[in-house]
């Protein structure tokens, strides 16, 4: 009975043993993506993208940016991340690009830039926005204008605002978007306040993050040869390239997908 029994302890060891080393280690959490809209549009525009990465298994959340200023703004969405538990993958787009490079969140583990500006300290957007720095962009009025809002936090509460005008809403911001899209489109867009241009940046969270930049090559409002540039310095070896106008995350959802997918797995 003795050996019966020692013969039987044995046999449950080395099953326990087997079950034991054939168990998965515990795999990492996959970073919830924050989906960041820059001027002139609204969260909804990321629609699609959201519903591929939701379908990978990804969690998503989309972040309404205030537009009222690079410091502003960066601290709402510091106080948005941290309701999230977990890591965190950032991606901005256009103007969602200053505002991320800003944010410093211990949780973010990864940046993705689409179409976006990723300023260095002390720079402006203004100098970026400087069509005789960077030539090529269509965002110049009558394209571009600016109209008095209310705003809370601007002189008397009031605050001049730049939008997109409509008859060159498409032509310049989305012209590879059907025309009955690119029209919702402007009906959503929010308007930047104009001084948001004028302030400085801070220590950009892409020095110390491994970031992602996807450039649109067929962009008309943050020229392709300035997108390269910034790629070149914020996400050397991670960059990748769309054929797609400003607004890529709408008309190339795949490939804004991919890019997200791939800095989310790897950084997760």
């Amino acid at each position: 009975m003795n050996a019966r029994l020692r013969a039987a302890g044995t046999a449950v060891a080395a099953a326990l043993a087997l079950g034991l080393a054939a168990a998965p280690a515990h795999a990492a959490p996959t970073p919830t993506v924050v989906l960041v809209h820059g001027a002139f549009a609204d969260s909804s525009g990321w629609s699609d993208v959201a519903d591929r990465l939701t379908a990978d298994g990804i969690e998503v959340r989309t972040f309404d940016t205030p537009l009222r200023g690079i410091a502003n703004d960066s601290a709402q969405l510091t106080e948005f991340l941290a309701g999230i538990d977990g890591p965190i993958v950032l991606v901005g787009h256009s103007y969602g690009g200053a505002v991320i490079t800003n944010t410093h969140d211990p949780d973010v583990t990864a940046n993705v830039f689409v179409a976006a500006y990723a300023p260095r300290r002390d720079q402006l957007l203004a100098e970026l926005v400087n069509p005789i720095a960077h030539p090529g962009s269509l965002l110049l009025p009558p394209a571009l204008l600016v109209k008095p809002v209310a705003d809370p936090a601007g002189p008397a509460g009031v605050n001049l605002d730049a939008f997109v005008t409509q008859p060159f809403f498409r032509e310049v911001f989305c012209q590879d978007v059907a025309p009955a899209e690119a029209a919702e489109m402007y009906a959503n867009q929010r308007t930047l306040a104009a001084t948001a241009n004028l302030e400085r940046t801070g220590d950009p969270s892409w020095a110390g993050t491994p970031s992602w930049y996807l450039v649109s090559t067929e962009d008309r409002v943050i020229p392709p040869a300035l997108q390269r540039e910034t790629a070149q310095e914020v996400a050397p070896g991670r960059t990748r390239e769309v054929a797609a106008s400003h607004a890529s995350y709408v008309s190339q959802p795949d490939a804004v997908a991919d890019i997200v997918r791939e800095a989310a797995l790897t950084t997760g």
